[in-house]
């Protein structure tokens, strides 16, 4: 047989296949109307387990996976379309309904921030990008800052998620599965990292240099050239700056800011020595209570899935089914559970989105745990 006769049996058995497809689809929907009418709910487990089990005893030797996986994901599928027929809601859509007509239009120019380190950070930066006016205060770490936000000690805070070059800041994706919190804007901030010194010191001099862990990982080709010099990691980049505009010893460097550069009266011995020209940081805007400002179009949610085979792809066929692109999956390891993770997302998708509303509606049911972290846009 040729290839060409081969594609066109194949094309057969497909237009067949879209046939039955839609024919299954529509009896879904009589089902959907059937379970609204009878106050019943969309999914029914104990049924679709039955029919796997009956489709895999139907399916040749060889297959019975493939087959399962297909039926899978069909069962997926209609579930979301009986969703939709039905008009599902949950407490979280009406929460967001309601903060999408509470939240006022502009996103303020003014407001108290909470910033992790000193004067003169990358955060800082970041949160003058945010704001137009802010009133910053600055906390001692990471979780500091969560704190100060849950405890209504100041109305945002501005931290770090992830950098182009060194990835995910793990310990705030840790501290997020430990505070309440919701993420109203975001912001990506170009880092630019050079050597500064106090004035008159020279290369020959320095025995030190001290810079946060990220900064250090971010500059790792230069630091390699000098493997000489001691790098130390302490708790922010401008902590480090005015670290050595502050010691009385000329033999110390930090990784930092131009800003810092200005702010410490430091020169820089070198300049640029992150190794990708192209760095960048992100940074989210936290609040305690949920605000959707107007624009927002991407979601960040934080899960627990079943711990079975089959749980995070059953979750993703989901958003594939939507049509609603994934920016971002982190996980992140609970320690109060053996090998068991949370599971960070940024999706892409419109607030006002018939598409987002619907996944909003479903998803509370697939997940162990979930957690709705807001929705936002992004400063770039």
């Amino acid at each position: 047989m040729e290839l060409s006769e081969y594609r066109a049996r194949i094309d057969a058995i497909d237009d067949e296949m879209v046939r039955l497809f839609a024919e299954r689809m529509e009896v879904a929907a009589g089902i959907a109307a059937y379970k609204k009418e009878n106050n019943l709910p969309v999914l029914d487990m104990r049924r679709e387990k039955e029919k796997l089990l009956q489709i895999a005893e139907k399916t040749p030797e060889g297959l019975k996976d493939y087959a399962v996986s297909l039926y899978s994901l069909i069962f997926e599928l209609s579930r979301s379309c009986q969703s939709r027929l039905l008009g599902t809601k949950s407490e979280l859509t009406e929460q967001i309904e309601t903060a999408l007509k509470e939240t006022p239009p502009l996103f303020p120019g003014h407001a108290v921030v909470a910033c992790q380190g000193v004067e003169g950070s990358y955060q800082q930066l970041a949160c003058e990008r945010l704001f137009k006016l802010p009133n910053i205060f600055y906390f001692a770490s990471f979780g500091a800052v969560f704190s100060a936000i849950e405890k209504g000690l100041c109305q945002y805070g501005v931290i770090p998620v992830e950098n182009s070059t060194a990835g995910s800041v793990n310990a705030v994706y840790d501290l997020m599965m430990k505070h309440n919190f919701c993420i109203v804007r975001s912001v990506r901030l170009k880092i630019d990292h050079n050597l500064l010194v106090k004035p008159g010191t020279k290369w020959e001099d320095v025995k030190e240099i001290y810079s946060h862990e990220q900064a250090i990982s971010q500059c790792a080709a230069f630091l390699q050239q000098h493997p000489e010099i001691r790098v130390v990691p302490c708790e922010n980049t401008a902590v480090a700056a005015k670290m050595v505009a502050d010691s009385s010893r000329r033999d110390i460097a930090a990784l930092s800011s131009r800003e810092c550069m200005r702010l410490y009266n430091l020169e820089a011995l070198a300049e640029s020595v992150q190794d990708q020209g192209n760095n960048h940081t992100r940074f989210i805007c936290i609040s305690k209570d949920l605000e959707i400002y107007p624009g927002a179009d991407r979601t960040s949610l934080m899960l627990t899935l079943p711990h079975q085979p089959g749980s995070l792809y059953k979750l993703l066929s989901r958003f594939y089914a939507l049509g609603i692109n994934m920016n971002k999956l982190e996980s992140r390891p609970m320690p109060e559970r053996n090998f068991e993770f949370m599971f960070y997302f940024d999706l892409e998708t419109s607030v006002y989105s018939p598409e987002f509303r619907q996944l909003m509606a479903e998803l509370p049911s697939l997940c162990d745990s979930f957690s709705y972290l807001g929705s936002y846009s992004e400063v770039i």
